[in-house]
């Protein structure tokens, strides 16, 4: 058997139509499912209260519950009279009194929602609701993105959310944590997380698809006289053999080298010394010793 929609609401029988909604709009602040996720209890009890005010705000229903003829759910008292037939005012809490309409005003008034577009089923239950989705912005320099790794994000509330970042991660990509989101309404799913990607430049290194573009700085001598260069990279250094006579600015390509199987195009930029003898090639024949591989140091910094 329904409760006293009175007791319910803590009026009297005597509370005027202000009273009756104050009293509501108070309850349902406190009761509502989106401010208590997850328990039951306050569910229940919200659902007892929107009942009791749907049958108290209307006046006519309001009089025929005074006067003994429905009971406190709504149903018809006399099976063999008029008016109601039993129709089941408790079946849906939001199907009398002002109308959706007027629960719709209520509800935007004090929790900011919009009602009128809320989905029910034919039973008048709320459908489960997914939660909102947030989004949040993360950089990366250039090298994390490239290799990948995990990262920290903390939240507005003050919670850290564990992104894992794929290897290659491309400037502009969004990742999504599905469920670190806004919780869901009347037990849907909570929304995602989605987490918007900038790359930061890089001195070095470019990105064209899958194929990466490095300027590679190199001394004179090693311009003339060739060899084998050891490139830092990411993965681990990779060899380049330079051929003799290479001038600034020439192309050259390491197939595989570059992001998920593409290539690696390897630019040359000649770096020339103090240099004081005309002699070119006698210079860098007597510099063969030298170790050049300090012009590349820098190549793995952001």
């Amino acid at each position: 058997m329904a409760k006293d929609p009175y007791k319910l609401l803590g009026v009297k029988r005597s509370a005027t139509e202000a009273e009756i909604r104050k009293a509501y709009r108070a309850l349902a602040k406190k009761l509502h499912p989106d401010v208590n996720p997850g328990d039951d209890k306050a569910s229940e009890r919200f659902k007892e209260v929107t009942a009791a005010y749907n049958l108290l705000s209307d006046k006519d229903l309001r009089a025929r519950y005074d006067s003994g003829q429905v009971d406190a759910s709504g149903q018809q008292q006399n099976p063999f009279g008029g008016g109601f037939g039993g129709g089941g005012f408790g079946q849906n809490p939001f199907g009398r009194g002002g109308g959706q309409d007027d629960m719709a005003d209520l509800f935007s008034s004090l929790f900011g929602m919009n009602m009128g577009g809320m989905n029910r089923n034919r039973g008048g239950h709320a459908r489960p609701k997914k939660g909102a989705d947030v989004r949040y912005k993360l950089k990366l320099s250039f090298i994390e993105a490239l290799t990948g790794g995990s990262k920290k994000i903390k939240t507005a509330e003050g919670n850290t959310l564990s992104l894992k970042i794929p290897e290659g991660v491309e400037d502009g990509k969004t990742l999504r944590l599905r469920g670190k989101g806004q919780p869901g309404a009347y037990g849907g799913p909570a929304g995602d997380a989605k987490i918007d990607i900038s790359v930061g430049k890089h001195k070095y290194f470019q990105r064209e698809g899958n194929n990466l573009r490095l300027n590679l700085p190199i001394s004179l001598r090693e311009a003339i006289l060739g060899g084998k260069i050891k490139i830092p990279m990411p993965a681990g250094p990779v060899q380049l053999s330079l051929p003799a006579g290479t001038n600034s600015g020439k192309t050259l390509r390491l197939k595989g080298r570059g992001i998920k199987g593409g290539d690696l195009l390897v630019t040359t930029q000649i770096v020339i010394k103090d240099i004081k003898n005309n002699d070119l090639k006698d210079w860098a024949a007597r510099q063969a010793g030298d170790d050049d591989s300090g012009l590349r140091d820098g190549i793995l910094l952001p």
